[in-house]
């Protein structure tokens, strides 16, 4: 009997070890970002913002009483790597969630194999292909480039502005915003009287802007892209002493455009995330604290400026934790369905109300029109 009892014991004992090793297991958010190559601008504040945020979770306890661990990959920019990553982490780091691809490109490369998977993906990337078509385990925090070239469109139509010549960058961002800019021109009684494109490693978009300069008729040009060449063809779009409205795509909501545009930044018109101006934002601002807090935070950790990039990191992890915890569990498909119902959560990037046919949540309102003026973000007029 006395042995029975020891063996009982002994089992017992086992299994409350096993029960506290499990409630013990980390939940293991993975990320595949673009913290080198062309998008690394992007990539990089996305990883120290998820980073710096996992650790301050984690030194309050972690999220249902489990620690948080960040597994992450650097694609370089590269899609084909952003799908190797993603097999990695679902394979072989069996990871509860997954936040980031960086670009267009790396997250439709991850896709297949997340709804393969069925586990939940939040990504941090721009165009509306992501979440348009809806697809059942993906969303983003970004607003799309269909927003972004409503939003400049209204600017134009408020300017008297109807001819424009569109300049798109041939990347998966670029194309989407390519499309989506012609897609919705006409609701906004602009016509597109030059369309040209340039790639992504261009180191010289004069050739394509030479063009737009000699088109009769243009009054303002919209360029469509992300990363370095932006800044390159802003700089261009100076030396050939072009003196129309330049507007750019959200795709450029950073300090690091501003750096590498230099002077000719000047003027240069765009939509973004409140993040940009959170010290301009009337006090009560619903998305006053928040992005004061994390613009705070970010400089004081890593003593650079924010951009909106890194915010849209920070959305994405605060969506994947606020999800868990109103699950209670990191079963994939409850966590899932947690986002979709995700209702009022203020984050960098807007109010975000997600349902079964709005994987974003976020409307034309999110965004703020800014113009950049002695080197600095402000409110558009």
């Amino acid at each position: 009997m006395k042995f029975k009892l020891k063996k009982i014991a002994v089992a017992a004992t086992l299994i409350m070890g096993a029960i506290v090793a499990y409630a013990a297991d980390p939940i293991k958010i993975g990320s595949v970002l673009s913290v080198t190559g062309p998008a690394a601008f992007l990539g990089d504040p996305e990883l120290k913002t998820l980073q710096m945020y996992v650790d301050e979770l984690n030194k309050k306890g972690g999220v249902i009483g489990r620690q948080l661990q960040l597994v992450h990959y650097d694609d370089g920019s590269d899609a084909n790597k952003a799908n190797g990553f993603a097999k990695r982490l679902i394979d072989d780091d069996k990871v509860d969630i997954l936040v980031g691809g960086t670009t267009t490109g790396s997250t439709m490369s991850m896709v297949p194999l997340v709804e393969k998977a069925n586990i939940p993906f939040i990504s941090l990337a721009g165009a509306v292909v992501i979440v348009e078509p809806v697809k059942k385990w993906v969303f983003k925090t970004p607003h799309t480039d269909r927003m972004a070239s409503e939003k400049v469109f209204e600017d134009m139509k408020k300017h008297s502005i109807s001819k424009v010549a569109l300049l798109s960058e041939t990347s998966g961002f670029g194309n989407s915003g390519k499309k989506e800019t012609e897609g919705v021109a006409a609701k906004y009684g602009i016509t597109l009287v030059a369309n040209e494109t340039y790639g992504p490693k261009d180191t010289d978009a004069s050739p394509q802007l030479t063009k737009i300069k000699n088109t009769a008729g243009v009054q303002a040009v919209f360029v469509y892209g992300l990363g370095q060449g932006p800044a390159i063809v802003t700089k261009n779009y100076k030396q050939l002493g072009i003196t129309l409205p330049l507007y750019h795509a959200h795709g450029v909501a950073s300090e690091e455009f501003i750096k590498l545009a230099g002077p000719a930044a000047e003027g240069v018109r765009l939509p973004a995330a409140a993040l940009l101006i959170a010290d301009k934002l009337a006090a009560n601002d619903p998305q006053k604290a928040v992005t004061t807090a994390y613009a705070k935070a970010f400089k004081e950790k890593w003593k650079t400026d924010v951009s909106t990039f890194g915010g849209h990191a920070y959305d994405g992890l605060m969506l994947a934790v606020d999800a868990i915890k109103r699950a209670n569990t990191t079963d994939k498909a409850k966590v899932r369905d947690a986002i979709e119902a995700t209702k009022g959560f203020i984050g960098t990037g807007g109010k975000v109300n997600m349902s079964a046919t709005d994987h974003l949540g976020l409307d034309l309102s999110a965004f703020n029109m800014l113009e950049i003026k002695n080197g600095d973000w402000t409110i558009a007029k």
